[in-house]
């Protein structure tokens, strides 16, 4: 493992690194950045022999060491650990040996999701030292799918917030306005993306905090139904919300991140044992069919005039691939903090109340406000859980998808500690986010239903917008096949920041 600035500069393919390890490889122009590569587009090139594992790691480890003191998206990058695996992969390739599409493909992890032997800290002081003795189950599946782990991703501290502002090692800066906010709590998934540090990335969400950074960095996230991915091994906000999925530059790469980390593990008790669909080829079903329903109140209300015309504009591509778009009502959810807050403070309570010094301001004071919750009120929210679970599923009796923006308002300024995770009642997790906060994203936490956020247009300013699909409970195929409709109906997607 080592410190963020002490990998090499050398020039990838230049060198003929992969073509003298890897008899027959056809060198790629090496004009081409190989680091801006979609996990599709890398894996097709990895099976044509034209360029290798080593090629792709080389590319993503030039582009941090040019990118990243200015974004601040890795806290670890685990430079020669990656290019070790990165030959392992690529003499298993050499033997004729692939163990699917994300062979030899660099990725890197928010860091609250435990790697064995690569500290794993949460972007707090708490954890600063802390090295697991064992991987996540996501981090298992991706490393028995061939992925080689880059590095660990910058985040909101201990995913409380949806700024990455509040965090031990300094803010994640937003590429496509440095002085913006990424969002969070994945913000450093977010901004990585979207600056090809890496090819693809996990993020976590238990109020929106995939689908946050996604939409202000402009690429797609996606949480899946709850229990559809393992949570074990990753540091928890709240047990029965937090969800762990994909963060991509496409709804393709969404599908085959997806399809390696989701399925039934049983030492996880909020895992789900339910068969596991073929998410790539779900992603090419028809949607002439389909049946859309948007949902206006409250996911409208105040909403930034630029962000309401690029999702109107994005619902009028929708009449053209489904059947149907009518709006809908949704149940109310009630306070998500009346759900979290009890969770996460039995969570920090061992680390709170001996070292509370150790965690940055804003967090301290979430946490420490969160002690006064009444049990009886949590008990009450729980409940209510279950039952709007269960009601949500009446909504899909009419509607094949449900459609809302994916955030009201667009990437705010960074704000310096502590103000910018200002924490009133419900805590910093909803303030310091934007206009509309979590109340777009954290609803669908509550269902527990699928949901992607898709790059839909961009403001005046070239702040990226997002626009939010959602479906029934498992109903993973149904939310790719509309946005990757939709993906490539438009080209959002395919716009860069300019770095």
């Amino acid at each position: 493992m080592s410190a963020r600035s002490g990998f090499s500069r050398r020039e990838f393919l230049a060198t003929g690194v992969g073509a003298a390890a890897w008899p027959g490889l056809q060198t790629f122009p090496a004009s081409q950045d190989l680091a801006t590569l979609t996990v599709k587009q890398a894996s097709e090139l990895l099976r044509r022999k034209q360029a290798s594992p080593v090629d792709l790691v080389q590319a993503c480890l030039k582009r941090i060491e040019r990118y990243d003191r200015s974004i601040n998206a890795f806290i670890t990058v685990t430079r020669e650990q990656a290019l070790a695996t990165a030959r392992e992969m690529e003499a298993e390739l050499q033997r004729g040996k692939t163990r699917g599409p994300l062979h030899g493909i660099p990725i890197a992890l928010k860091d609250n999701i435990d790697t064995a032997g690569v500290r794993t800290t949460a972007a707090s002081g708490v954890f600063k030292d802390r090295v697991p003795a064992e991987d996540a189950e996501v981090v298992l599946r991706l490393k028995r799918a061939g992925a080689i782990l880059l590095g660990k991703l910058n985040l909101h501290e201990f995913a409380l917030g949806g700024t990455s502002s509040v965090t031990y090692f300094g803010p994640v800066h937003n590429p496509w306005a440095l002085d913006r906010v990424p969002g969070g709590s994945s913000g450093g998934s977010g901004a990585a993306i979207a600056a090809d540090l890496c090819i693809g990335t996990l993020g976590t969400d238990t109020g929106g905090s995939i689908r946050i950074p996604s939409s202000h960095c402009g690429i797609v996230g996606f949480k899946p139904t709850y229990g559809r991915v393992s949570n074990r091994g990753v540091i928890p906000m709240s047990w029965t919300l937090d969800h762990v999925g994909p963060m991509c530059k496409t709804v393709e790469d969404a599908a085959l991140l997806l399809g390696v980390i989701a399925g039934y593990d049983e030492l996880d008790p909020s895992s789900v044992s339910a068969p596991v669909p073929d998410y790539s080829r779900a992603i090419r079903t028809p949607t002439s069919k389909l049946r859309v329903g948007v949902a206006r109140t409250p996911f409208f209300d105040g909403i930034n005039t630029e962000v309401a015309k690029a999702v109107e504009a994005a619902i009028d591509v929708l009449r053209k691939l489904t059947t149907d778009v009518k709006d809908v009502k949704v149940p109310a959810t009630g306070n998500i903090a009346d759900v979290w807050n009890p969770e996460i403070y039995a969570y920090h309570m061992p680390w709170i109340t001996k070292t509370p010094g150790l965690y940055q301001e804003a967090t301290r004071n979430l946490i420490q406000r969160a002690a006064d919750e009444r049990s009886a009120a949590y008990a009450e929210a729980r409940h209510q859980v279950d039952i709007v679970r269960r009601e949500i599923k009446k909504v899909f009796a009419e509607v094949d998808v449900v459609i809302t923006p994916t955030q009201r308002g667009l990437a705010q300024l960074i704000v310096p500690q502590p103000a910018a995770a200002n924490a009133g009642r419900g805590g910093a997790p909803a303030a310091g986010v934007g206009a509309g906060g979590i109340v777009n994203t954290g609803a669908f936490n509550i269902y527990g239903l699928p949901t992607i956020t898709v790059p839909c247009g961009f403001s005046g300013s070239g702040l990226p917008i997002g626009l939010q699909i959602s479906g029934n409970h498992f109903e993973e195929p149904t939310v790719l096949a509309l946005a990757h409709a939709y993906e490539q109906a438009t080209d959002w997607h395919k716009r860069r920041p300019k770095l």
